[in-house]
C-alpha cells in the first residue's frame, strides 16, 4: 500500500516562491545610488550638526544622535544587501561599497558576508546551528546540561545581556577579531584587520579634528543605539513562537526560509529606516531581491502578509521565548520548560 505524501502539495507551493520572486531579483544601480545617498548624506550632516552644537555648548544637540543612529541602522542594512550582491547587482561595486560602509558600522564586510551566507544556508536547521545566528537550544539539550551550562545559557539569553551588553560587545569587541572563522582561510582575518586599521585611521583623524571627548560623546551613543536596534531586528526575525526548526532530512530550505523567518510588520517610517528588513521571510526565500523591491513583492502577493506576521506589540512577547520544544514545535520560555519537566516527572511517578 502506498501512503500518500500529504505534505507534497505544500512543499511544491513553497518551492514555487523561488520562481515567483525571480523577476524581482534585478537591482537598479540608479535606485541603489539614490538609496545610498539619502542615507549616507543625512547621517554625515546630522553627525556634523551634533558636533557643532556640542562645540558651541548646546548639549541638547546630543539629541541628534537618535536620528543619526537610525540612519546608521539603515547603512548597515545597505551593507547587508551588498553582502547578498543585491544592492547594485555588480559584485565588485557591491563589495567595495560594503567594505567602506563596514568602517562606519564597525563590521568587517568580507568576514561578515561569509558568516551571513552560512546563516542563510542553514537557517532553521537544528543540525547546523551556531554560525551567524542567535544561539538556540532545544528543551532536551537544555535539560541535559549541568548547572553551569544552564547558567551560561540563561545569562546569554537574558534581555540585559542580549539587548544591553551584547550589542556593544558584538560590534566593539567581537567583530574586531574573527575567532572561529579562521578555518575559512585568510579572508576573514584580512577583512577584520583591514577594517580595524581603517577604523583606527578614521577615529584618529576625527579625534585630531574635534577632540577626544566630543568624538566619543557623539559616536558612542550613535553606535550603541544602532547596535541595539540591529540586534533586536535580527532577533525578532527568527526568535518568535511559531518559527520553524527541523532536523535533516525533514529540513527543507524553502520551508525554513518562509516559515522560520518573520514578517515584522513595522510602521512605514520604521520600515524605511530598517530598509524593509522586517520583510524577512521574503528575503530568506530569495536573498537577491533588493530591499527597495521587497514592498512590491508584498503588494503583488498579499498572501505573504499573513505568513509569520508579528506586530511591534507581539514582538515584545518573544523576549522570554528561549528554548525550542521539538514536541510542540514552538519556542517556549524557561518557565514553561520547568513546568513541562515537572509534569513529565509527575507522570513517571507511580501513584501511591
Amino acid at each position: 500500500m502506498i501512503i500518500p505524501d500529504i505534505d507534497a502539495p505544500r512543499r511544491r507551493s513553497e518551492h514555487l516562491w523561488l520562481q515567483r520572486l525571480a523577476p524581482y531579483r534585478t537591482p537598479s544601480r540608479g535606485r541603489a545610488a539614490f538609496e545610498l545617498a539619502i542615507t549616507l548624506v543625512p547621517f554625515a550632516i546630522l553627525w556634523l550638526l551634533t558636533w557643532v552644537a556640542v562645540a558651541m555648548g548646546h548639549w541638547w544637540g546630543l539629541a541628534l544622535t537618535i536620528p543619526s543612529a537610525a540612519f546608521l541602522v539603515r547603512l548597515f542594512m545597505i551593507q547587508h544587501d551588498c553582502g547578498h550582491g543585491a544592492f547594485f547587482g555588480h559584485r565588485p561595486l557591491d563589495d567595495w561599497t560594503g567594505r567602506l560602509i563596514g568602517i562606519i558600522t564597525l563590521t568587517p564586510y568580507d568576514c561578515w558576508r561569509r558568516m551571513h551566507a552560512a546563516h542563510h544556508a542553514s537557517s532553521g536547521n537544528l543540525d547546523a546551528r551556531g554560525i551567524g545566528d542567535v544561539r538556540t537550544l532545544t528543551v532536551a539539550e537544555y535539560q541535559a546540561m549541568g548547572g553551569w551550562g544552564r547558567l551560561g545559557y540563561w545569562l546569554y539569553r537574558h534581555p540585559a545581556v542580549m539587548f544591553g551588553v551584547g550589542p556593544a560587545y558584538l560590534f566593539v569587541v567581537q567583530q574586531r577579531l574573527p575567532v572561529g572563522a579562521m578555518r575559512g582561510g585568510t579572508l576573514p582575518w584580512a577583512s577584520a584587520m583591514g577594517t580595524n586599521v581603517a577604523i583606527v585611521v578614521v577615529v584618529l583623524a576625527l579625534v585630531w579634528l574635534i577632540g577626544v571627548l566630543p568624538f566619543f560623546l557623539i559616536q558612542a551613543p550613535i553606535l550603541l543605539m544602532a547596535a541595539t536596534v540591529g540586534v533586536w531586528l535580527f532577533y525578532v526575525q527568527h526568535q518568535f513562537e511559531e518559527t520553524q526548526w527541523d532536523r535533516k532530512p525533514d529540513w527543507q530550505f524553502e520551508a525554513a526560509a518562509l516559515h522560520g523567518s518573520s514578517f515584522y510588520d513595522l510602521p512605514n517610517p520604521l520600515r524605511w529606516f530598517s530598509a524593509n528588513v522586517g520583510i524577512h521571510h521574503v528575503h530568506h526565500v530569495s536573498s537577491r531581491v533588493p530591499f527597495y523591491r521587497l514592498p512590491q513583492v508584498l503588494r503583488d502577493f498579499p498572501e505573504l502578509r499573513q505568513v509569520g506576521r508579528i506586530s511591534i506589540r507581539e514582538s515584545l512577547r518573544t523576549v522570554p521565548l528561549v528554548l525550542w520544544d521539538e514536541t510542540q514545535r514552538r519556542l517556549i520560555s524557561f518557565r514553561e520548560a520547568r513546568r513541562l519537566t515537572r509534569a513529565a516527572a509527575a507522570a513517571r511517578t507511580p501513584a501511591a
